[in-house]
């Protein structure tokens, strides 16, 4: 092999220099490291530094792992909807939300002692409903609230585990909405109903309430007189005591105890014990304490069932993440508006058009605690679907169309007037009943009547802001108000809210009135 040629001036020849080294230095003399020595030693506290800091790592990684699967194990869940629902694609961290939340009346397993299972048959019922809808903004919630004595129709459903199908009904109970075909059937009854969309839904037994009164240290609620109620077997003293464990399940529970004995005094009862505990997280700092929240994670997650949308420890906490800065002003309480049932007075029908506007409200996302301001989150979801008038044929027989003229103008003539301009717009199918007085005129119309009740609105001049979806109307309805009491048409301004439609917010403590049959002194 051929010796290098040499090049320096000594006449020695320079180092081979490797590619490597060539891209390391532009000296030609830098060549491969050489080794040196041994190299200095890591002082003995950094090493057990490292170390420890090592097994904290690997601790804190294994403990969040175990809770993690620990609470993932622990939910269970069920299909969102029952024929006509579909999980949506919406933002858990800022999208508006809709979660329908329900207490089961299941007498299974841990909930044995309260009845039998003949007490609850199939799914059972829901014995709370109510709708939790969260603005984008994250700065307002609504909780609407069902009773369960509404009488309501269940569209056709299928049970999503046994693939039976349950034909629609009329006039039925809310509460039973998820008996036959399961929960999803009462996701799409209130979709149904409302004209929103839930997105999401929670379901919770008894042996939910219990637990988390008791991991709160339980919850201050308000009586006004001293009460015992047999059948819940609740008893508290006048004034202000906490309960949790039985007692706090019996004061939700409880039928008799508060009001009249209806389930309106019950409502309100609830929506005061969830202000107390919404007040309760959020002062004691519940809402940001790992410990705490994993605690009522755990309890919370043991007696739960979601969708299969919310069904993740990660999206649960994204959601729970939202409600924790909402200022306690703006969490409103609102019962659906009702009436004593014209089929039975021992059952509850929607007041309308109170339950109309309501819900026309809350499509359009209004402050329900300040209905003046401007909305902040998406559009009505009902909006592509909003009645207009149009000038071609139509594609149905006027002849045949029910409209029914509902007079709350204050002026007994206004009905007969609109009446006539029916007729001579070709509605021949009319009626006409006295309602009680409200300021703004709306057009109502049942399922499948959109079309007849813009045309309809188009004849009598009333705007399509007020032409309105309501799901105990047949056909369609004119309910006149008083701007309608001296003219054919009306003016612009859009269905109000009813008045005190917020019964409180959960910043407010509200102390609940005591049936005066169960008040014991």
């Amino acid at each position: 092999m051929a010796r290098p040629r040499p090049d320096r001036a000594d006449g020695t020849t320079p180092p081979v220099r490797s590619a490597a080294a060539a891209r390391h230095s532009d000296d030609s003399a830098v060549g491969p490291a050489r080794h040196l020595g041994v190299p200095p030693r890591l002082p003995a506290w950094l090493k057990i530094g490292t170390a420890v800091v090592s097994v904290l790592l690997v601790g804190v990684l294994a403990f969040g792992a175990y809770w993690v699967v620990r609470l993932q194990g622990n939910i269970s869940k069920a299909s969102l909807g029952a024929g006509s629902s579909t999980e949506g694609a919406v933002n858990e961290s800022n999208g508006r939300m809709q979660i329908l939340i329900l207490g089961s009346d299941t007498r299974d397993g841990k909930n044995s002692q309260y009845g039998t299972s003949d007490d609850s048959t199939g799914y059972g019922h829901s014995d709370v409903m109510m709708l939790m809808d969260i603005s984008a903004d994250n700065k307002r919630v609504n909780v609407v609230s069902f009773p369960r004595d509404l009488l309501v129709d269940i569209p056709k459903c299928r049970d999503q585990k046994t693939k039976t199908d349950y034909p629609a009904q009329q006039d039925v109970m809310i509460n039973a909405a998820m008996s036959e075909a399961g929960i999803g059937c009462a996701v799409d009854t209130v979709n149904k109903l409302t004209g929103l969309k839930v997105d999401h839904f929670m379901m919770a037994d008894f042996n939910a309430v219990k637990e988390l009164s008791n991991a709160v240290g339980g919850v201050e609620v308000c009586i006004s007189d001293a009460v015992f109620d047999p059948d819940s077997q609740l008893r508290l003293p006048k004034g202000t005591s906490t309960v949790q464990g039985e007692q706090a399940l019996a004061f939700l529970r409880t039928r008799h105890a508060f009001a009249d004995g209806g389930d309106l005094g019950r409502i309100k009862a609830q929506q005061g014990f969830l202000s107390a505990l919404t007040r309760k997280m959020k002062d004691d700092g519940t809402l940001g304490n790992p410990a705490k929240m994993l605690t009522i994670a755990d309890v919370v997650t043991r007696n739960l069932t979601v969708d299969d949308g919310l069904a993740s420890i990660p999206t649960l906490l994204t959601v729970g993440n939202r409600l924790k800065d909402i200022d306690v002003g703006k969490v409103a309480f609102v019962a659906v508006p009702t009436v004593p049932a014209e089929i039975d007075i021992n059952r509850l029908q929607m007041a309308e058009p109170a339950a109309s506007q309501l819900f026309a409200a809350m499509r359009k996302d209004v402050d329900l605690t300040d209905p003046t301001a401007t909305p902040t989150g998406s559009a009505d979801p009902s909006a592509s679907a909003a009645p207009t008038a149009s000038g071609t044929a139509t594609a149905y027989d006027k002849t045949l169309q029910p409209v029914t003229v509902a007079n709350g103008s204050g002026v007994q003539a206004r009905s007969a007037e609109i009446m006539q301009s029916l007729l001579a717009g070709g509605f021949t199918q009319t009626a006409q009943l006295t309602a009680a007085p409200v300021a703004t005129t709306a057009v109502y119309y049942g399922a499948g009547y959109a079309d007849v009740a813009a045309e309809v609105a188009a004849l009598l001049g009333v705007p399509a802001t007020q032409v309105l979806p309501a799901a105990n109307v047949t056909g369609v309805q004119v309910y006149l108000g008083t701007d309608r009491a001296g003219g054919t048409t009306t003016g612009s301004t859009p269905a109000a809210l009813p008045p005190d439609i917020v019964n409180q917010t959960a910043g407010d403590t509200v102390c609940q009135q005591a049936n005066p049959a169960l008040v014991t002194r």
